[in-house]
């Protein structure tokens, strides 16, 4: 018989994300743009010899094609390239999941579900990317400062457990679609529907990567675990009758 309580107690991977989540600090560096000394990625010894056109995270005074007042073009192309670099981030985490998936349930069946995950964000990369740029905005692309800039940060190296590795990723799509919706609401204040429609369509589709997760993570399973060979049960239901002559 179900536990009367069992719908007031979370799975113990549950509990660990909303306690993360709750700690999240979710800004936007808006004020992080142009050169900056200290931001990785930014400077280096090597000899250049390039031509500078923009400063990053700057926006063009006029020339971008979008009539939107210079102001509020940065402002969101700024809040975007914050977005990429978050998306880069939980790329690179993904695609280290899906490289070390193993077991019954994850060699095959995750490691098909993670290699959607990449695939849509590459695409949701992309579209957010391409947003930045419209709207006169550099996007941020060196590796080192889309982590420095990027609201998620990547989980430390390592093999963990898978359910720590999809726990990690639920984490960064819960924050992503948190920031999103800020983002969302921004671009209607300031008119930006352009934006709010791009957004709106990455939102929803990292609501269902989410939901992905979310399921993955829950207690039932048909694969129940090597502990019940030991306990001398031999993986055999207790909670229903499995003789077909039974009704």
């Amino acid at each position: 018989m179900q536990n009367e309580n069992s719908n007031e107690i979370l799975n113990e991977d549950f509990k660990k994300v909303k306690q993360n989540v709750s700690e999240f600090q979710d800004d936007f560096k808006l004020s992080k743009s142009g050169f900056d000394t200290t931001m990785p990625g930014h400077t280096t010894n090597h000899p250049q010899n390039m031509v500078l056109r923009q400063e990053p995270r700057t926006v063009r005074s006029e020339g971008s094609g979008i009539s939107l007042p210079a102001d509020v073009r940065l402002e969101m192309g700024l809040m975007l390239d914050d977005h990429l670099c978050a998306l880069n981030v939980a790329l690179h985490q993904y695609t280290k999941h899906h490289w070390l998936t193993e077991g019954a349930e994850s060699f095959l069946s995750l490691h098909h579900l993670l290699d959607e995950h990449i695939d849509v964000t590459q695409d949701h990369i992309d579209k957010v990317g391409e947003r930045v740029a419209r709207l006169g905005v550099v996007p941020t692309a060196h590796p080192v400062t889309q982590h420095e800039l990027s609201y998620i940060k990547h989980e430390v190296e390592g093999r963990y457990t898978m359910r720590d590795f999809l726990r990690n990723d639920l984490e960064h799509e819960i924050k992503i679609q948190h920031m999103l919706r800020k983002t969302i609401a921004r671009a209607h204040e300031l008119k930006d529907f352009g934006t709010v429609q791009v957004l709106e369509e990455v939102l929803l589709k990292r609501e269902d990567l989410g939901y992905h997760l979310w399921s993955v993570l829950e207690d039932d399973s048909l694969v129940r675990g090597m502990k019940h060979f030991f306990d001398g049960n031999n993986d055999i239901s207790q909670t229903r009758p499995i003789n077909p002559k039974i009704q």
